[in-house]
């Protein structure tokens, strides 16, 4: 039980990679906050969990990030893990089709909901003297794909806050690591393909893997556990490509 007696909110959980790791930790022992802005699948996926809640959330908004951590606190009494999943897209287009509202949709949610949890979680894990951080970033940052400019930007931004947050917080005793999986199955693959997943575009995808698959909710999973565990205990500032290959 590698996380046992720990505590995680995941965003993102009700849902592909989020809920991936959400099972995963909960097999491993944790306690696990189910934030989401998708309440039916969130409470679903909670129930199906042994030690599990859900919490409602826009991670791009103070007032409720801030609630998110202390519904961790009420319901578990502590915070050790935060896995900032949630993330969104523009749809695959040239980047100036893109309008100035999805523009900031996309940082919103992929960048600003970083700072929103560090403001509100680092402060209980300093008074706790010390926990994981996990940002979901994306192959999209370190090998950008044409057509999502403005979301490999931001998962750019991602990777980077990940190793100055690293650098910063180490003396505090918290660890803070990057994924960055290529794409998978997700609520988001067909704006990544332009808005039509079909076999044809997929397989256009793929030959760009060399492993020659998509990502899984369980690669991204594994990877997180590993990261959040103890077996990471020396581990700060990794952004670790869980990608088939993809960034080789």
């Amino acid at each position: 039980m590698r996380l046992k007696d720990k505590v995680a909110i995941i965003t993102g959980a009700a849902s592909g990679f989020g809920e991936g790791i959400a099972r995963r930790f909960g097999e491993e022992g944790a306690s696990v906050l189910i934030a989401d802005m998708d309440a039916a699948r969130g409470e679903k996926v909670a129930a199906s969990l042994p030690r599990a809640r859900f919490c409602r959330v826009d991670v791009s908004r103070t007032d409720e990030v801030k609630a998110m951590v202390q519904a961790a606190l009420d319901a578990f009494g502590a915070v050790d893990v935060l896995v900032n999943n949630a993330g969104t897209t523009h749809r695959n287009q040239p980047m100036l089709e893109v309008d100035e509202a999805t523009f900031d949709r996309v940082y919103a949610v992929n960048v600003k909901s970083v700072y929103l949890g560090a403001v509100h979680a680092v402060p209980i894990m300093r008074q706790q003297g010390g926990g994981a951080i996990l940002n979901i970033a994306s192959t999209a940052g370190v090998r950008p794909r044409p057509g999502l400019t403005w979301y490999n930007g931001s998962k750019g931004a991602v990777i980077t806050l990940t190793k100055s947050m690293a650098a910063e917080l180490a003396s505090d005793g918290i660890r803070v690591n990057a994924l960055n999986p290529v794409i998978g199955e997700t609520g988001l693959t067909a704006e990544f393909m332009g808005g039509r997943d079909t076999p044809e575009i997929r397989k256009k995808f793929v030959a760009t893997i060399p492993l020659g698959r998509m990502s899984r909710a369980l690669d991204v999973a594994n990877a997180a556990l590993f990261l959040c565990s103890a077996e990471a205990e020396f581990l700060t500032g990794v952004c670790l490509e869980v990608d088939g290959g993809r960034c080789i």
